[in-house]
């Protein structure tokens, strides 16, 4: 069993990407992203996703598809638009590096549905916890690229699960975790998707 385990992990290990995106020259590159996004990556603008401590991998991944098209967004297009591969790698290591600012939840029963939800899921609706694919604690799964979700904006997350039910969050028909969080978020209510987003704002 434990060499199995050490195979399986041997396995993962060798199929990843290999990133040298460079903190310091991600720093300068970064600058256009400030206004929105926060010069450390912590987005003051509740609509707006924090990026501090984002896994490389899934930042990689979402510059990647503003700039193919398969994620759709006006202002990140634009913005996009001149990055090399190696910018994107370079920017993504710079907020990586950076320290998240955790917001608070006060709200008793709002984050205590949430708190459900996450770690538990919705058995009557078939929809599983969050924690499942973005750990308990919200550090996501950087081998998976599935995102870090611990103190993000409320609005950002509410918005992006919101926009996933509707079919408005644009994804590659190859990526699995897109159409993953398209059918989990199609059997969540408006109470529940803003009851998690609440709760994921204070989650460290």
């Amino acid at each position: 069993m434990i060499f199995r385990t050490v195979v399986s992990v041997l396995a993962i290990a060798l199929t990843l990407p290999v990133y040298a995106g460079n903190v310091d020259a991600g720093r300068t590159k970064s600058q256009a992203c400030a206004g929105c996004h926060g010069v450390d990556g912590n987005a003051a603008i509740p609509n707006y996703p924090k990026l501090a401590g984002q896994n490389v991998g899934y930042l990689v991944r979402q510059l990647s598809y503003f700039k193919s098209g398969k994620r759709k967004d006006p202002i990140m297009s634009a913005q996009v638009a001149n990055l090399q591969p190696e910018d994107m790698e370079d920017i993504a290591a710079y907020f990586s590096a950076q320290t998240l600012t955790i917001g608070a939840a006060p709200d008793k029963a709002k984050r205590e549905l949430g708190e459900r939800v996450y770690r538990g899921g919705i058995e009557s609706k078939g929809v599983p916890a969050c924690m499942a694919c973005h750990s308990p604690k919200g550090a996501g799964n950087p081998a998976a690229k599935f995102p870090a979700l611990s103190g993000q904006n409320e609005a950002y997350t509410s918005k992006t699960m919101k926009d996933f039910r509707e079919g408005q969050r644009g994804f590659d028909g190859k990526d699995e975790s897109g159409k993953t969080m398209r059918t989990i978020a199609k059997k969540m209510n408006d109470a529940e998707i803003d009851a998690v987003a609440y709760y994921i704002s204070g989650l460290h």
